[in-house]
């Protein structure tokens, strides 16, 4: 009998190169028989239900091991993944915007301090998290239910490897696995006590991080157990630490873009008003001499001019901006706390039962500038209490001896006040799992049967409070008649400059917000699988189980946010759930054996079906089929249909909004749509920050998506054991999938901009618009959307050399190519505008993104060399159009009406050295940097923060490292 080969890419597991991104599959385990040979015994892997020793090549999967992780110099697993080239922009801890903008339509809230994986680009929502093979809560950021798993909730030192299957599985675990499956394998023993400790510190700011934790594993006869507890904490870097980042709101464009809400008093009055006193006080104040526009923006020359109001009152220019861009933070700080521990028992020698638990704290910080204040129908939206609120005449401070009336449309005042301090949003997040289960094997004639069940308890519980926000009711009664404001109430100043706005006012009118967010869930699970009878090519392999989940969600804001009494974004309440029954059945089908051109050819065939008790049942199918012609070369494909359930906050989220960045088309235009729309000749967009109404949508449908990929194994004979070449693999794989029904808001940009160019009703319903032009209501919420279509392929390479006399050398090469992606509105057939090669509102899908890994290894030492790779993006220039940075304003294609802005391709350079202390303990150290040339990051015009696109860059500067690892 022809000894078995192992699979690909397994010796390379086995050297412990420790290769980011490396397709080191250990396929399957592998114990020493008497004469040496290897045996193998039956696994499960992703991708397949099915316990079987022979999987080479089944499946596409990526697979990252514990020495793996630890290489990236990287303190999550979220980290670690995000950085592989099949992952797409998704959250993590660079982002600085839970409460900045407001809500997503899709009611999951911001997750500020959460790190979540987009696969394909397809969003973190259609990318299933399974730990050992169980699904995992989604987060609770403490602002909505989300959709999502926070990979920061699950400590890298209880991960013994992540494998990640670059294919839909639906048929296989149900929704959500569109894009992908991500599972993330336990440790579950481990030998004596060890210690791990880590020290990081970034070269621009502080940010200085460091983790440490303690393990103790063990086995006996009858039980065998694993224990961790660990510790991180990631210090903050503050916006104004990097150029770029707190010099101006928008890169290379002053002040031009940045916030109408300055620290001194803004007001807008209508010349011409039956109120005469209005239109000379306007005309008074145009600097210039020249005619007054259609309303007036005035703003006092300086604190110290105030006392001569109003003759301190000059008209409102680019120079009277605010910049808001240095109160921001470039790095959100956090700690981290977790507890794990599992343990198994065996029963016999063929019944085991388990029994793990999980606890794991987040304590994390996002900060933004002082929270201004508007008042009147010229700033505030119609759906706010600020709308309708103005200052009496009364009111000790008012200079001007008559009402400035909320009901007035021309009306709006503005003051953003320093004196209360800049907005600080803590979160504060705590998981707890628990799972229990038992799991086996016996035997029905000379067929053999495995078998589990499980029972899994999770829930994710957030808490967020917010300092530096405001009261809108109490403003209210501040600057209302003065004989009605009394005690709590103090009397309100807003005209004037820093300083004017007292202690005892803030007392008054700030509060501190609560709000607070909550997942459980549910999981009962009972699975089978060995093989039914042989076949001429072999056995057929079947598994079969079922699956009952119930979840639940809910999101609980401050009282006073509810009332709708909140400065701040409003939001309301989130609360709902749903349960799913699950059944599903997998076959193996040996087709050819040991034949010319087919020394194996299977046929798998997958299908699950399950029942909703909210929206009814769904099947959903897969076929596959793996060719081996010879042992170098193995030929896949599959066919998959999925689905993804709409989420609760999808689901059951209430009335919220979200400040978008969006560019009004008639900002300075005369054009005649915009006359339609009823905006007057001479209108000026005010502020760069747009409302829009976001909010969940109970008529919603599940997504429905068919995936295909193609694929190829080649680990040629000739390059095995030579001088040159232990070991050589070639991995190929296309993908094309397509989503039905998704689930999402329009872009804001684009249905603004078509509304503007069409006036058709599919796009303009929704939008209104204040008496002077400006935006008071948008909008937003969501629907099933339309289609969404993405494709391209992936290639990996691993070489490893056989040992010399000055080592061994190997490396790794991970391209991941995009080649299409299309999202395209059902109702209008409008395209939404992120495409590949595109960066749009935070996020860029690269058409190439890569990974190459070069290691040398002598005795104790090991080196790599990592280079990452990101090819170019392109955006609409949108505020900075007219400004030198708008490097291409005469391409205007591909709906970049602004013009095009250029961020460059993109490479980063890791270096890392590791020694194996020469004592009887397993002791090492190491060492590293990451973006070892202290690359920065690519401007970017559209991103919402700090001048670069977080969820694809580095922050900027080197990042050094240095750990330690001991085993007794």
């Amino acid at each position: 009998m022809k000894p078995h080969r192992l699979p690909p890419f397994a010796l390379y597991s086995m050297t412990g190169l420790a290769l980011l991104g490396t397709c080191a599959i250990p396929a399957a385990a592998q114990e020493k028989g008497g004469d040496d040979t290897q045996v193998l015994q039956a696994i499960e892997v992703t991708g397949s239900r099915i316990k079987k020793a022979e999987v080479e090549g089944q499946t596409p999967i990526l697979t990252i091991t514990s020495k793996d992780i630890e290489a990236t110099g990287l303190g999550s697993i979220g980290d670690v993944i995000q950085r592989l080239s099949v992952s797409g922009s998704s959250l993590n801890t660079k982002f600085n915007s839970a409460g900045n903008f407001g809500f997503p339509p899709d009611g999951g809230g911001v997750g500020s301090g959460s790190t979540t994986i987009s696969l394909r680009n397809l969003g973190a929502k259609r990318t299933l998290i399974l730990v050992d093979g169980l699904r995992w809560v989604n987060e609770s950021s403490a602002s909505g239910v989300s959709a999502a798993v926070d990979l920061n909730t699950i400590p890298a030192s209880i991960v013994d490897r992540i494998e990640i299957l670059k294919d839909g599985a639906s048929s296989l675990y149900g929704s959500d696995a569109i894009a992908g499956v991500i599972n993330i394998i336990t440790k579950k023993k481990d030998k004596g006590l060890g210690l791990h400790v880590y020290g990081g510190d970034y070269s621009t700011g502080d940010g200085k991080t460091w983790s440490g934790n303690v393990s103790i594993g063990g086995s006996a006869d009858k039980f065998d157990f694993f224990m961790d507890v660990s510790r991180f904490k990631q210090n903050r870097i503050s916006s104004a630490d990097w150029r770029q980042a707190g010099s101006e709101p928008i890169p290379g464009t002053g002040l031009a873009n940045g916030s109408s809400a300055t620290p001194y008093t803004r007001i807008l009055f209508a010349p011409g008003d039956p109120n005469q006193t209005y239109g000379g006080l306007c005309a008074q104040f145009n600097d210039d001499g020249s005619p007054a526009s259609s309303f007036c923006d005035i703003t006092p020359n300086s604190v110290n001019e105030f006392q001569r109001f109003p003759d301190g009152f000059h008209a409102f220019g680019r120079p009277d901006r605010f910049n808001f861009a240095p109160y921001n933070l470039l790095l959100t700080p956090q700690d981290r706390t977790g507890i794990f521990a599992q343990g198994t028992y065996h029963i016999t020698d063929h019944v085991n039962f388990y029994l793990k638990g999980l606890y794991n704290e987040r304590d994390s910080t996002n900060q933004a500038a002082p929270e201004p204040i508007f008042l009147g129908q010229q700033f505030c939206m119609a759906t706010d209490l600020c709308y309708r609120v103005g200052v009496d005449a009364s009111n000790p401070y008012n200079p001007f001896g008559f009402s400035l009336s909320g009901d007035d449309p021309n009306f709006g005042l503005g003051r953003r006040p320093l004196e209360g301090g800049p907005r600080i949003y803590k979160q504060s997040v705590d998981t707890r799992y628990y799972a229990a289960g038992f799991n086996g094997d016996f035997s029905f004639g000379e067929r053999q049967f495995f078998w589990d069940v499980n029972y899994v308890d999770s829930t994710n519980k957030a808490t967020q409070t917010v300092t530096g926000t405001y009261n809108i009711r109490h403003i209210m009664n501040a600057l209302g008649p003065v004989e009605l404001c009394t005690a709590p109430c103090v009397p309100l100043n807003l005209f004037g400059g820093p300083g004017t706005i007292t202690r005892e006012m803030l007392n008054y009118i700030q509060f501190t917000e609560r709000d607070h967010s909550k997942q459980d869930l549910k999981v009962w699970t009972a699975n089978i699988s060995g093989n039914l009878f042989q076949l001429p090519a072999g056995s057929l392999d079947v598994a079969a189980g079922y699956e009952h989940r119930k979840l639940s969600g809910s999101y609980t804001p401050d009282a006073v946010v509810t009332a709708g009494d909140s400065n701040g974004v409003p939001s309301g309440p989130t609360q709902g759930g749903y349960s799913v029954d699950e059944y599903y059945l997998e076959l193996n089908v040996p087709l050819l054996a040991e034949m010319a051109f087919a020394k194996h050819l299977d046929l798998s065939v997958a299908t699950r079906y399950s029942d909703y008790s909210n929206f009814g049942n769904t099947t959903n199918n897969k076929f596959g089929l793996r060719w081996q012609l010879v042992d170098d070369l193995t030929l896949r494909g599959t066919y998959a249909e999925g689905f993804r359930a709409p989420s609760i906050g999808e689901l059951f989220s209430t009335f919220s909004r979200f400040d978008a960045q969006l560019n009004d088309p008639c900002s300075g235009e005369v054009g005649a749509n915009c006359a339609a729309l009823g905006v007057p000749p001479g209108f000026e967009q005010t502020n760069p920050q747009i409302s829009v109404i976001t909010g969940g949508n109970r008529n919603l449908k599940p997504e429905e998506s068919k995936s295909t990929t193609l694929g190829a194994i080649y680990s040629p004979g000739w390059a095995d054991n030579t001088a040159w070449s232990q070991r050589l693999d070639f991995e190929f794989t296309y993908y094309k999938i397509k989503v039905e029904n998704s689930i999402q808001a329009p872009n804001a940009q684009t249905q603004l901009n078509r509304c503007v160019a069409t006036l058709d009703p599919l796009f303009c319903n929704g939008i209104t618009r204040a008496a002077n032009g400006s935006i008071n209501g948008f909008n937003n919420t969501l629907r099933n959307l339309g289609r969404i279509d993405t494709s391209g392929f992936d290639l990996g390479l691993n070489w490893l050399s056989p040992e010399t006399g000055i080592g061994h050398f190997g490396a790794n090469w991970q391209i991941t190519y995009t080649k299409d992606y299309k999202s395209v509105a059902t109702d209008t057939g409008a395209a939404e505008p992120a495409r590949v090669g595109v960066e749009v509102a935070d996020s860029g899908i690269p058409r190439i993104k890569s990974t190459f890994t070069a290691s040398w290894g002598l005795a104790d030492w090991n080196v790599s060399w990592t280079l990452r790779y990101l090819s170019r993006l392109v955006e609409d220039c949108g505020s900075a159009a007219g400004f030198p940075i708008c490097d291409h304003p005469d391409n205007v294609f591909g709906g970049r009406n602004n013009g095009t802005h250029y961020l460059g391709a993109t490479t980063y350079h890791d270096a890392r050295v590791s020694w194996k202390v020469p004592i009887h303990y397993d002791f090492s150290v190491s060492a590293g940097i990451n973006n070892i040339f202290g690359k920065d990051a690519p401007v970017c015009l559209s991103c919402s923060l700090n001048g670069y696109d977080a969820s694809n860059y580095d922050l900027p500067g080197r990042f050094s490292y240095v750990e330690a690892s001991i085993r007794f």
